[in-house]
């Protein structure tokens, strides 16, 4: 082993070879050889790394404030923190994103770090920390137990910025679909059987108004993330900080994020508390179950191209089949389908970690970041993916639907305010019986005229409330 390559740290287990040229120091390095579990590293998340920065960076300047550590010390760290900040130095959290101890392997990840980029940029040696300590210095006023939920935090509020822009184009998106087929009468259906026309631009303006209630929903859910612990240390005492450290670092958040940042009412409570990563993965399933919906929609509207609804066409995007000739499957909705699922069944997981946290803290809160930041990146992905890939490109078969409306026996329903519901019945069961029209079939017995028929039939009649007794 060439020593020159490394450099010996020491902590409460003892001495401990780390890699010379690694801003991370022996607490990360222990956990880089503990925790192999997810393969999805702390470096995949860059706004978890910038949660942690922003958390450090108001740490340090409210210790500064309150005397804790030394400007020169301030600066270098928020130096440190900026980069962070910046996108530098991420690979340099190699750690797994699921971990035992409740978040310190990332916290003290973030400290070595920061203090070791501190300490070069006073113009000291990595490990050098009687100048700049992880512990003492960027740890300062801190646990893990504030640190890493408020971190959290910063973060998800981060990933929530991302992913409102994703969910505002797929509405849109939908809008215009909803525009483009306002014309297309097609066939509406409950339990999958015929039921009373409508539109096609109306099926896309329902998939729109669904997801954009969703908008509404996710913010109201987000907010809660500006409620934070910080100076609640161990377990909410505020044990090792010092009077108006807290209140300064709630300034510091504010300052360095321009958001509305609070200090949480009760610290000894949100220390163990998780219920804003709860409520906001039930917003993301609520909103997936929805998505979910959609697709299985656009899968059945689409089926066939023969032997099916097939009153839309969805854009081909590869071949459907290893066997069968010709074959073209539903592969963006599909995928978007597997998407959902994964997400509804995150919230499980969430669920039940949020459930297991005992006494003063949750020491789950790993899993529950990770697989929250999850959830978000998969509906990230996955909307862009339907959005670019299958919505914008629908087209509509309208000979298809115009042939399914005037074959359908549903339109009967039209005629229960002139003729009645009974003798609607009558026709409905002879059309379906004789495999006749419904039209043909109240001329036959003489119920209408062929110009108040026509007139009801109109398709702006069937869309809409209108007052149909007139045409008696």
């Amino acid at each position: 082993m060439n020593n020159d390559k490394f450099r010996t740290e020491t902590d409460l287990l003892g001495s401990k070879e780390v890699p010379a040229n690694a801003y991370y120091g022996v607490q990360t390095t222990r956990a880089i050889e503990n925790f192999h579990i997810s393969g999805h590293l702390l470096s995949s998340f860059p706004n978890f790394i910038r949660g942690m920065a922003i958390t450090k960076k108001a740490a340090a300047m409210a210790n500064v404030e309150v005397g804790m550590i030394t400007p020169q010390q301030g600066d270098a760290i928020v130096w440190a923190c900026d980069q962070l900040l910046a996108g530098r130095y991420h690979d340099q959290f190699p750690i797994d994103m699921i971990q035992g101890g409740a978040g310190t392997s990332t916290n003290m990840a973030a400290n070595e770090v920061i203090a070791n980029l501190a300490l070069e940029h006073m113009g000291y040696q990595r490990g050098q920390y009687e100048y700049c300590s992880p512990n003492d210095v960027v740890n300062a006023s801190q646990s893990t137990n504030d640190a890493y939920p408020c971190a959290i935090h910063m973060a998800l509020c981060l990933e929530h910025l991302d992913f409102m822009p994703r969910l505002e184009k797929m509405i849109a998106a939908l809008d215009r679909k909803s525009q483009e087929f306002s014309h297309v009468v097609k066939m509406g259906r409950t339990q999958l059987q015929d039921a009373v026309p409508m539109t096609l631009g109306q099926t896309f303006g329902g998939f729109a108004d669904a997801l954009r209630g969703e908008l509404t929903n996710l913010r109201s859910s987000a907010d809660e993330f500006l409620i934070v612990n910080m100076g609640a240390t161990a377990i909410g005492t505020g044990i090792c900080s010092k009077p108006g450290y807290s209140e300064a670092c709630i300034k510091a958040l504010r300052k360095i994020t321009g958001w509305n940042i609070t200090l949480a009412d009760n610290l000894i409570e949100a220390t163990s508390a998780t219920t804003c990563m709860i409520q906001y993965s039930n917003a993301m399933k609520r909103m997936a179950i929805k998505v979910n919906k959609m697709c299985n929609d656009l899968r059945l509207l689409s089926s066939g191209p023969r032997c099916g609804l097939f009153e839309i066409r969805l854009p081909e995007r590869q071949p459907g089949s290893s066997i069968m000739p010709g074959k073209v499957n539903p592969v963006i909705p599909e995928v978007m389908n597997q998407v959902c699922y994964k997400v509804i069944g995150n919230d499980v997981c969430i669920t039940l970690a949020s459930d297991n946290g005992q006494l003063e803290l949750n020491v789950m809160e790993p899993v529950i970041a990770y697989t929250l930041f999850e959830s978000i990146h998969l509906l990230e992905n996955g909307l862009d993916t339907l959005r670019t890939l299958c919505i914008d490109g629908i087209q509509a078969n309208e000979e298809r639907c115009r042939q399914l409306v005037e074959r359908s026996i549903g339109i009967v329903t039209m005629l229960n305010p002139i003729i009645g519901y009974k003798t609607s019945t009558k026709i409905a069961k002879e059309a379906a019986e004789t495999g006749r029209g419904v039209y043909e079939l109240v001329l036959e017995h003489g119920l209408l005229t062929r110009e108040q028929l026509d007139e009801i039939l109109q398709p702006e009649n069937m869309l809409q409330p209108v007052d149909l007794t007139l045409n008696k």
